[in-house]
């Protein structure tokens, strides 16, 4: 890094403050450029030592590099490009438990007294009990299993209690982690006085939010930029501008950690519920709001929709005056969240493919925007407009010019004249196809009467049946764009 003559922020020691289990792409973009930031702006001296959580990993390559490698965020902020690079330098080393030497250095760590943060991301399967592992496992296979040995040999050690930050996408992952501690407490037949130590730690559920890309595809590009750099770097990270987290804990937390003194975006509250309300219900509406109406039209990959008037401004009508007035969390709170959605959307390093979000439709759809359409209902007692005809959407693109049924999924034709797979439950794919002849009022009936579906018969919201048969009419008829522009 000296020899190539790099300008930035490099911090070469500091003590071990962090034992970060997972050292992919996101972490690395997300928690660990957190830290960094904090050790620049607020002197914060910390580092982390990461842990693969399984046997095979980036441990070699990050130990050659000393823990460096290079950040780049790009997207756009408040409507205008970015493409920052920074080298994150809060990384010390990475073990491999999978090796003595590195799961006895896992232990070292444990009885550390400059520890005070345990973080996770071992994929949504990585919290689980697995009732396999043992106690004298070197190391177990599950992460629980391993957190507990690690808890348990701190407490052995006579060391203070920690704060445990587990940012894997699943609901209440705080919870759920404490919760699979606590079983193999009880199985290995660990001590009371252990149990209550492990209770005086902070097992804090958290909700992350940033689209990590992670790698260059672009050979020339990657190629550009280590040409610029002027090293090279085995492990560059890529991630968008966006990032927010919201920790669930006690409130002197937010003063413990650096984040909030480093101007950085998180909060700690009392529940994490109504922010990941606000993701599901926002961001991930927003996707499953347009994208396949959006598809229907010829659109191919989310940035080109922000530049369709009809489609965004279809997307913002829905977020604005439908969906926000239905959350529990601050107008302008909601507001600017909805705003950077758009900037997040109109990424232009980012091609996210339409098709790609249309997974699993169905039970997206019910989780991400009968919700909101139910409370919506409910509030003003009228039918919000464009999450109906999100709903028309949603049936035209399972029904349009259907071929076939594979084992990949259902075979439709879009306008454009090009076939696309529908993948969703086998379930789902079997009832469209069953109705694939059905006149449009058959069909719309028979899908707003389908409990597993929706888990109740939509045709008692008063005027919807009527109002998503006009709306897959009209999709038919004039096209998905065109009926987007009809909300407007």
């Amino acid at each position: 890094m000296k020899a190539s003559g790099y300008k930035g922020y490099i911090l070469e020691e500091a003590p071990e403050k962090i034992l970060q289990f997972g050292e992919g792409n996101f972490l690395r973009a997300f928690v660990d450029y957190w830290f960094d930031v904090s050790n620049e702006r607020v002197g914060w001296n910390g580092k982390a030592v990461l842990v693969q959580p399984i046997a095979q990993g980036l441990a070699e390559q990050i130990n050659r590099q000393e823990g460096l490698y290079t950040l780049y965020l790009r997207g756009r902020e408040n409507g205008e490009k970015v493409d920052r690079k920074r080298v994150i330098s809060s990384v010390s080393r990475c073990l491999n438990p999978y090796e003595k030497a590195g799961y006895d250095a896992m232990m070292q760590v444990a009885e550390s007294d400059d520890l005070e943060y345990i973080v996770s991301n071992t994929t949504e399967a990585g919290i689980v009990y697995d009732p396999a592992c043992r106690k004298e496992d070197c190391p177990p296979a599950s992460f629980p299993a391993k957190l507990t040995q690690v808890l348990y040999r701190r407490w052995q050690a006579g060391k203070k209690p920690v704060v445990i930050l587990s940012c894997e996408l699943i609901d209440n992952n705080g919870k759920e982690l404490q919760k699979c501690v606590e079983q193999y407490i009880g199985q290995w037949g660990l001590e009371e006085a252990f149990r209550a130590w492990c209770g005086s730690c902070t097992f804090c559920s958290t909700l992350v939010d940033r689209i990590v890309p992670g790698r260059i595809k672009d050979a020339a590009e990657a190629a550009r930029m280590e040409e610029e750099n002027g090293y090279h770097d085995e492990l560059i990270d890529v991630g968008e501008v966006f990032g927010v987290w919201n920790i669930e804990g006690p409130s002197w937390l937010e003063e413990q950690l650096p984040f909030k003194a480093a101007g950085l975006n998180c909060i700690v509250v009392p529940d994490v519920t109504p922010y990941k309300k606000r993701k599901v219900r926002i961001l991930n509406g927003a996707h499953t709001g347009f994208v396949l109406g959006a598809y229907l039209a010829g659109l191919d990959i989310v940035r080109d929709c922000m530049h369709n008037d009809s489609i965004r401004g279809f997307m913002n009508k829905m977020l604005y005056e439908e969906v926000i007035p239905t959350l529990p969390l601050d107008k302008k709170d909601l507001e600017e969240f909805a705003a950077a959605v758009q900037d997040r959307f109109n990424n232009p390093f980012v091609d996210h493919e339409l098709m790609s979000i249309s997974l699993n439709s169905t039970s997206k759809w019910k989780a991400r925007n009968l919700p909101s359409l139910l409370e919506y209902v409910e509030k003003t007692g009228r039918l919000p407009e464009c999450l109906s005809m999100s709903l028309a959407a949603y049936i035209a693109f399972y029904t349009s010019d259907v071929q076939e049924l594979t084992e990949a999924g259902l075979v439709c034709r879009r306008a454009k004249g090009n076939t696309y797979i529908c993948s969703d439950d086998r379930w789902a794919l079997e009832f469209y196809w069953a109705h694939k002849d059905d006149s449009a009022a058959d069909l719309v009936h028979a899908v707003l009467t389908n409990r597993q579906m929706w888990d109740q018969d939509l045709t008692e919201i008063a005027g919807l049946e009527a109002a998503v048969l006009a709306g897959l009419t009209k999709i038919r008829a004039e096209g998905a764009e065109a009926a987007f522009a009809s909300c407007l």
